[in-house]
């Protein structure tokens, strides 16, 4: 039911009930019913702010005068749950609860007074001093409140010294969950961590990090920003500014404090602020903030002031942005509207009001004086507006929580309660620990620090007129849900108001925070090989070696194996080089094999050029073992099918350029002698040994250094680099050094040779095939240790096939071309230097002599 037309209903109500605007009513007189168990009750009827308790100097009497209707319908929902039980016959058979409700003006100094006398003896005023106050009987059975924090702390302390129970219905701070300081304090509304928690979620909720927070300067304020900063921040939520609001009594003299912070949050990114406080501080804050015009903001509320006349009705507050805040859900009580209702009619009942005061104990007069006199003056407006957001069930609850103790203290059963010995306060709580009890067909229970656990629901005020009313848009029950289609905000076109420092980096950036708050960021892009793993990292998680991914990545990829593969453009070019090299090989091996008895075959080393051609085949065929995936077998063969051949190559080599240097060089006594060595079967034995030291040391380095298939998962970007990596260097070097020491004989025995004139110069091709060699190897060192490592077996495989082209080209091709075109060269005069008779150039001097004769 709209507000306007609620009021209208309970006026017109109450108008034809009798009840006179302005007229007396004896409210304060129904404060109190006697019964078998009385129940003490704390209640806010008043305000303290018109008692001037700041400047007392006797300890007398307080009277609060203004009203405050939630406090008298939290009084009225106690007095409906009293009589509820009373009339039922189910809970408490053949006993009556009563009651005894007073005014604590929210002020603990006014709350003392009610508290002493529900700790006095039953039937006098007095406490008595004893050592042990086991077989104590005070006036009540238990103490239904206060709401406030700071009073339920000292009252708490109070009561916990006799273990008198105290049932709170709005009391929220979490210092009262400590059982060592308040073992006797139970409530039945949740703490205020679980407000908080709720909060905190509600931001991350709607992805506000950066948040102002203000607190009263009062328990409830102090502890709730407490809890709330501490929640926050181990949820990644940034308080850009905090302060606390001085209580209005406190004079203005600290609002300073407040003022500056309302002015930073004015100008500065913060779009959100929550405000942990009491009505009356919240209400000084808005009176500010509406005063100086500050900009409109969205107001995250605590319980204690959302549902707040004084705060509602605030001219302006309409203007200050949007308000949502949670409130603890109760049950539906339809009938708490006809109680009061018919409550204000007996209060103005003159006939019923005489009964009251012939029935009145006397307690009011001589110790508290009036319970309630504002109450006296209350008008049917006043608590029309308090029933539209008053929370009752949390009082109604209480009372129901001590009846349902009482009930198993006397062991009471459907025909009564068989306990003869009366119930003392302290023996109620052994049964109200973890009690579970029942209120208005909701099942409640107290845990082990007498708390309740109770959902809540997410307000949203929406403004009817002069007054807002509340929207539910979410609820929070260990979880926060949102009904983001509900919700109202005070933003142009009715955008979802952001609150962050900095904007929410892209997927792929972590947060680099600058400052003092982690909030306040720069948004840096994860590097290669490095990934994002959640959305609030601060650092880039790096990727697993077998993994890796691009800059700005979120997840790694797996990295794919990389190895010279055959189908490579780089593989079929040398491929193609190795089939025109091996060809030409063979054309020469085939040629000089033909041409086995020639002068010429015979000049460049007979059957040993032949074998020398058939190991630069070798040499050639090495090659094929350095594309595709390495093996340690492949690894080990490169080596060992290289460096053979080549050393069998180059002794062929050796011997020719030993005998060309024997001929030109030595005296002719020692040129037979040496001549029939260097061409006989001893020669061989010089190949057989040169390969055989080569084994040796191959064999060697294989066994002791061998190489090894290593994986490179730093070499590429996103591959894994699989090759042959070299063990030693150094032993890699001697390997080379035996045939570098043969290729550098043989050009030390060619090099300075002098050719005769008419001869051919066989001198020339082995220097310049030495030569070829040097310059091909030589070249390998810088560009091998230069390129990349994965361009290594391509460059290794390049180098072998041109050193044996430069071989072949500079000796053998030449001689392969004599051979085929100028046959009539092919003669012992030519290449043996003499006659047909003695192919060796030993006889036929003279014949020799006409030969030289002709080339002059």
């Amino acid at each position: 039911m709209p507000p306007a037309m609620l009021g209208l209903t309970f006026l017109g109500l109450v108008a034809a009930l009798g009840i006179r605007p302005g007229a007396p009513l004896c409210l304060s007189q129904q404060l109190s019913l006697p019964g078998d168990y009385i129940l003490g009750g704390l209640f806010p009827l008043g305000s303290a702010d018109d008692t001037g308790l700041g400047d007392r100097t006797q300890p007398n009497a307080t009277v609060c005068t203004r009203l405050s209707a939630p406090g008298l319908l939290w009084a009225l929902a106690v007095m409906m749950a009293v009589e509820e039980i009373n009339n039922a016959s189910t809970l408490l058979p053949g006993l009556r609860l009563g009651y005894d409700l007073f005014d604590t003006c929210s002020e603990p100094v006014v709350a003392m007074k009610p508290s002493l006398v529900f700790m006095a003896k039953a039937g006098s005023r007095s406490i008595g001093a004893y050592c042990d106050y086991t077989q104590y009987q005070p006036r009540v059975l238990a103490v239904i409140g206060p709401h406030s924090s700071e009073v339920a702390l000292v009252t708490g302390k109070f009561f916990s010294f006799f273990l008198m129970p105290q049932v709170s219905y709005g009391a929220t701070t979490d210092r009262l969950s400590n059982r060592e300081t308040f073992p006797s304090f139970f409530r039945t509304v949740p703490s205020d961590r679980v407000q908080a928690t709720a909060m905190v979620e509600l931001l991350r909720g709607l992805h506000w990090n950066w948040v102002a927070a203000v607190g009263s300067d009062d328990e409830y304020g102090r502890q709730g920003l407490g809890l709330f900063s501490s929640l926050a921040n181990a949820k990644g939520i940034c308080i850009a500014y905090e302060g606390l609001m001085p209580l209005p009594r406190a004079g203005g003299t600290r609002l300073g404090s407040v003022q500056s912070l309302l002015h930073q949050v004015n100008h500065s990114s913060v779009q959100v602020v929550v405000v942990f406080s009491s009505a009356q501080a919240t209400y000084s804050l808005f009176s500010y903030s509406i005063r100086y015009r500050l900009s409109p903001k969205v107001w995250v509320a605590s319980e204690a002031w959302l549902t707040s006349s004084l705060v509602m009705t605030l001219p302006g507050m309409d203007r200050v942005g949007t308000v949502l805040g949670f409130l603890h859900q109760g049950a539906e009580m339809p009938e708490f509207r006809s109680y009061v209702q018919t409550r204000l009619a007996r209060a103005a009942e003159p006939a019923y009001c005489a009964s009251l005061e012939a029935g009145r104990l006397g307690l009011e007069e001589h110790v508290v004086g009036p319970r309630c006199p504002q109450c006296d003056r209350a008008s049917p407006e006043n608590v029309t507006d308090g029933l539209l957001y008053h929370q009752t069930f949390a009082a109604y609850a209480a009372v129901y929580s001590v009846a349902h103790a009482l009930h198993k203290a006397l062991l009471c059963n459907s025909s009564g309660c068989p306990a003869q010995e009366p119930v003392r306060p302290w023996q109620l709580l052994d049964n109200m620990y973890n009690m579970s009890f029942h209120a208005y067909n909701r099942t409640l229970q107290f845990d082990t620090s007498g708390n309740v656990d109770l959902a809540y629901d997410l307000k949203l005020w929406v403004w009817r007129d002069r007054m807002p009313m509340l929207r539910t848009v979410g609820s929070f029950n260990g979880s926060l849900e949102l009904q983001f289609s509900s919700m109202i905000w005070h933003t142009p076109g009715n955008q979802e108001p952001v609150s962050q420092c900095s904007r929410q980096c892209r997927e792929g950036q972590v947060r680099r925070v600058k400052g003092f708050h982690s909030c306040c960021y720069d948004c840096v892009d994860c590097k290669a090989g490095s990934y994002q793993r959640h959305p609030d990292d601060a650092l880039c998680s790096k990727c697993d070696q077998d993994q890796w991914s691009p800059d700005g990545s979120t997840r790694c990829f797996p990295r794919r194996p990389r190895f010279l593969a055959w189908g490579e453009p780089a593989v079929l070019g040398l491929l193609l080089l190795l089939g025109i090299v091996l060809g030409l090989v063979l054309v020469a091996l085939g040629l000089f094999t033909w041409h086995r008895d020639s002068p010429l075959v015979q000049a460049a080393g007979g059957p040993r050029a032949c074998f020398g051609l058939a190991c630069l085949g070798l040499v050639c065929l090495s090659v094929l073992l350095f594309p595709g995936r390495p093996s340690t077998a492949s690894c080990m063969g490169q080596q060992l099918l290289l460096h053979l051949p080549l050393t069998g190559c180059l002794s062929t080599l050796f011997l020719l350029a030993a005998e060309i240097f024997v001929g030109s060089e030595l005296p002719p006594s020692w040129t037979d002698w040496l001549h029939s060595c260097l061409r006989g079967p001893w020669a061989w034995l010089v190949v057989l040994l040169a390969m055989l030291a080569e084994a040796a040391l191959c064999s060697w380095y294989l066994a002791v250094f061998p190489p090894v298939v290593v994986t490179n998962w730093h070499a590429l970007p996103t591959e894994a680099l699989v090759h042959c990596r070299v063990s030693s260097w150094i032993m890699f070097g001697v390997v080379h050094a035996t045939n570098a020491m043969l290729a550098f004989l043989c050009f030390l025995g060619t090099f300075l040779v002098q050719s005769r004139p008419g001869h051919y110069n066989s001198a020339r091709g082995l220097t310049f095939a030495m030569l070829a060699y040097f310059i091909t190897w030589v070249s390998y060192i810088p560009l091998f240790a230069n390129v990349h490592v994965v361009s290594h077996p391509p460059v290794q495989m390049g180098t072998i096939l041109f050193c044996v082209l430069g071989i072949l080209t500079t000796f053998h091709l030449p001689k392969c071309y004599l051979l085929l075109w100028r046959p009539d060269l092919n003669t012992p005069e030519f290449f043996l230097g003499g006659g047909p008779s003695d192919a060796r150039g030993q006889g036929g001097s003279g014949h020799g002599e006409e030969t030289q004769g002709k080339n002059k």
